[in-house]
C-alpha cells in the first residue's frame, strides 16, 4: 500500500476531495494530514474522515526534523500539498525527491511564485484580462512553483468573468483532476 501525507494550510476542500477519492483504493491510502495552522479547517475535514492529523510550527518545519520524523513514523511514500502555502525546506525536498506534488491555481509559469496563491492568483488573472486560466499540477523543488509540470488543464474565460467566477472554474478543475493525477503519478512510479 502506497501511503500519502497531505499538507494543507486552510479550508481543506481539495484535501477532503482527495481523501474521499482514495478511501477505498486498492493500493493508495491517505495516511495523514499535516497543517502549519492549528485552526485550519482542513484538520476538521480530515478528522471527520478518520484520517490522522498533525500540526507543526515554523521552527518544527525549518529548524528541526519534527516533520520528517512524522513522515518516517507514518511510513509515508508521497507528499501532496493541497493548499499548503509555505516553501518546502531543502531537507524535505531531498528526502522526497520527485515524490512531492503540488497544485497551483493557474497555468504556470504565469502567476506563480512567492505570495501568489488563492484569490491573489485569480485577481491577477482577471486584471490581466486573460482568455484562459487553469491548474498546474507539478513536482515540488526548493523554489515556489518551479518544479517539473506533471499536468495542466485549462478553462476559458470571458469578459463577464470576475475573480470569484474564475475561482469557481479553477476549483472545478482542481476537484476533477487533482486526485486522478495523483493516482496516475503514484501508480506510474510505484
Amino acid at each position: 500500500m502506497t501511503r500519502i501525507a497531505l499538507f494543507a494550510s486552510g479550508g481543506g476542500s481539495n484535501a477532503e476531495n482527495i481523501i474521499r477519492y482514495f478511501q477505498n483504493h486498492s493500493s493508495i491510502e491517505i495516511a495523514c494530514l499535516l497543517s502549519n495552522k492549528k485552526d485550519a479547517y482542513a484538520l476538521e475535514r480530515a478528522k471527520n474522515l478518520e484520517v490522522t492529523t498533525y500540526t507543526f510550527n515554523r521552527a518544527d518545519f525549518y529548524e528541526s526534523t519534527v516533520v520528517l520524523d512524522i513522515l518516517k513514523k507514518e511510513k509515508i511514500d508521497w507528499v501532496v500539498l493541497a493548499g499548503f502555502l509555505w516553501l518546502v525546506p531543502e531537507s524535505l525536498v531531498e528526502a522526497y525527491e520527485n515524490k512531492i506534488i503540488n497544485i497551483h491555481p493557474a497555468l504556470l509559469p504565469k502567476y506563480g511564485g512567492k505570495g501568489m496563491y488563492g484569490e491573489k492568483v485569480h485577481e491577477a488573472v482577471w486584471q490581466a484580462q486573460e482568455k484562459e486560466t487553469g491548474i498546474t499540477i507539478h513536482y515540488v523543488n526548493s523554489h515556489y512553483d518551479e518544479g517539473k509540470v506533471i499536468f495542466q488543464a485549462t478553462t476559458a474565460l470571458s469578459a463577464q468573468d470576475t475573480p470569484e467566477s474564475i475561482a469557481k472554474k479553477v476549483h472545478t478543475l482542481e476537484y476533477e483532476h487533482f486526485p486522478k493525477v495523483i493516482e496516475k503519478t503514484v501508480l506510474e512510479h510505484s
